[in-house]
C-alpha cells in the first residue's frame, strides 16, 4: 500500500506526467476551493486559468445542504462562474427515489429541492412528524438534528422506510478544523433505526451517475481528472469514474500527513493552484 507523506507540500508531486491531456476537471469544493464558502488562496484564479484554456471544469460536492442556486451564487461571491456545472450528493440521492414517493428529509434545503426536483414528496423532518408511511428516509447535514428528529426517523425506517445518506463523509472541513459531516447523522439514524443506509454522494455509483448525466457524451475518463482532499471519498471516486485523481492538502488532508492510501494517485500537490500549474504547464 503506498504512502504519501507530502513533507511541507510546497513542491508539485506529479506522480503521473499526463497531467497535461487532462480536459475536464472534478473539482470539490469544502476542502479544495474554499473552507466553510471561505475561498482557499488562489483557488478562484486556478479555475479562472483552467477554463481559459478550455478545459471544462465541474464542481463535484459531498455538501447536501444549500440549494443549487445558493450554490452558484456563493461561488460567484468568490469570482467562480458555476451555472451548470455543479454536482452535488442530494442530487445524486435524488436518483434513488421514483417520482411520486414519500420522502422524509432528514437534512438541508438542498435535499428538498433535489426530492421535488426528482418528483417525490418532501416532508421536512421537524421531530414532530408521525404521519406516515414514508417509502424514504433521506439523510444530510443538517445542523438542527436533534433527538427529536433522531426518533422521527427511526419511526419511519422501523415503519418500513428504506434509508438514504446523500454522503458517508464523518467530518466536514471549515477553517477551524474538522466539524462532523453528514456521514455521522447517517450513522445515527441508521443506529436507531436498525437499517444498513444506501449512499449516494462520493465515491458511490449514484454520484457516478450524476456526474455522467451532467457532462453527456463528454465525458472521456482518459482525460479527466478528479481533484479531492480526501482520498477515500475523492480517490475512490476517480477510481469508479476510471480517471485520474490529484489530492490536494488543503482540507481533511493536511501538509505533511501521512495518508496510507490503496489507490492509484496521479498527483500529490499543495492545493487547486498547483493542480492547475501541473495540467497548464
Amino acid at each position: 500500500m503506498p504512502v504519501l507523506d507530502c513533507i511541507g507540500c510546497n513542491d508539485l508531486r506529479v506522480m503521473d506526467n499526463n497531467m497535461g491531456s487532462m480536459r475536464t476537471v472534478l473539482c470539490d469544493l469544502d476542502g479544495v476551493v474554499w473552507l466553510a464558502r471561505e475561498p482557499i488562496p488562489g483557488s478562484s484564479d486556478a479555475v479562472a486559468r483552467l477554463r481559459a484554456s478550455g478545459r471544462r471544469v465541474v464542481f463535484v460536492t459531498n455538501n447536501s445542504a444549500a440549494r443549487v442556486e445558493e450554490q452558484i451564487a456563493a461561488l460567484l461571491g468568490v469570482g467562480i462562474r458555476a451555472d451548470g456545472d455543479i454536482v452535488s450528493s442530494s442530487t445524486a440521492a435524488a436518483l434513488l427515489i421514483v417520482p411520486g414517493e414519500r420522502v422524509l428529509v432528514a437534512g438541508g434545503p438542498g435535499i428538498v429541492q433535489a426530492v421535488e426536483s426528482r418528483g417525490g414528496v418532501a416532508v421536512i423532518n421537524d421531530g414532530t412528524v408521525d404521519g406516515g408511511p414514508f417509502d424514504a428516509v433521506m439523510v444530510g447535514l443538517h445542523r438542527d438534528f436533534d433527538y427529536a428528529r433522531l426518533a422521527a426517523a427511526a419511526s419511519a425506517l422501523h415503519g418500513g422506510a428504506r434509508l438514504i445518506g446523500t454522503n458517508s463523509d464523518s467530518t466536514y472541513p471549515t477553517p477551524r478544523g474538522l466539524e462532523p459531516g453528514g456521514g455521522s447523522i447517517v450513522a445515527a439514524v441508521a443506529s436507531a433505526g436498525e437499517q444498513i443506509p444506501t449512499f449516494a454522494g462520493k465515491p458511490h455509483q449514484p454520484m457516478a451517475a450524476a456526474i455522467a448525466a451532467l457532462i453527456g457524451d463528454d465525458f472521456d475518463a482518459a482525460t479527466t481528472v478528479m481533484v479531492g482532499d480526501r482520498p477515500e471519498t475523492d480517490g475512490l471516486m476517480a477510481e469508479r469514474l476510471g480517471c485520474a485523481f490529484a489530492l490536494v492538502r488543503t482540507g481533511v488532508t493536511q501538509p505533511g500527513q501521512v495518508v496510507d492510501v490503496d489507490l492509484p494517485v496521479t498527483a500529490d500537490l499543495a492545493n487547486l493552484a498547483a493542480v492547475a500549474t501541473a495540467i497548464l504547464d
